[in-house]
């Protein structure tokens, strides 16, 4: 799941020489609010609608109006993970893709990444989602592994995010292969976790809803 694997060919990059009325025509036909800006080869920005609005000059090029988010980009050979990773980091809905000459490839949207994750078999897997707060020096995925696997469950993935509750906690999520998760649970705050929060799965009938919502509630977004 390489990030060249989901470079969208569909969305055009712009020029230095180009105007931003051209740029404001190709964000309404593609349904973007996000273009990126390339120069001689070399990813230089993004460009946002707001940007072009607020300079309120139509005739101006590409080049005069301030680049955003130089650093928005993935190199070709990373993993997925870093598209997300770098979308959240920008609070982007659009990463470039460069090689690691810096030559530009092209972009992926944050909906092709999130449908590329959520297309991987943990994710599409029915189960159920545990949400763990622990200090990150208490954290053994071995250790929690263990615990569940008494309970005749396996971990599918894992998710470690900053708990926003407490800055020195760690949230742990995961996805077991189990849609009842009662005994699971219990197990686990025997041995001294704290669960903080759970989902138990129901048989759905498939759509990309489905899959979204099921990875969002992985997340824990």
């Amino acid at each position: 799941m390489q990030a060249y694997e989901f470079i969208n060919n569909m969305i055009p990059p712009l020029k230095f020489t180009d105007k931003v009325k051209m740029a404001l025509s190709w964000m309404e036909e593609i349904r973007t609010n996000v273009l990126p800006v390339v120069h001689e080869g070399q990813f230089r920005g993004l460009v946002t609608d707001e940007q072009i609005y607020n300079l309120n000059n139509p005739d101006l090029t590409i080049q005069e109006v301030e680049m955003e988010s130089e650093a928005c980009f993935v190199y070709k050979d990373k993993h997925i993970y870093d598209v997300l990773r770098v979308a959240s980091e920008f609070q982007s809905n659009m990463v470039a893709v460069i090689d690691r000459e810096g030559v530009y490839h092209g972009v992926i949207t944050l909906e092709d990444a999130i449908s590329a994750f959520a297309d991987t078999l943990s994710i599409q897997s029915q189960g159920g989602v545990l949400i763990l707060s622990m200090y990150m020096t208490d954290y053994s995925l071995y250790e929690i592994a263990r615990v569940i696997e008494s309970e005749n469950a396996k971990i599918l993935s894992s998710f470690i995010s900053n708990d926003p509750l407490d800055d020195s906690k760690i949230k742990v999520t995961l996805k077991v292969d189990k849609s009842e998760l009662r005994h699971i649970k219990a197990t686990l705050e025997r041995f001294g976790y704290k669960v903080i929060d759970h989902y138990q799965e129901e048989p759905s009938t498939s759509g990309e809803h489905d899959r979204l919502g099921n990875l969002l509630r992985f997340l824990d977004i």
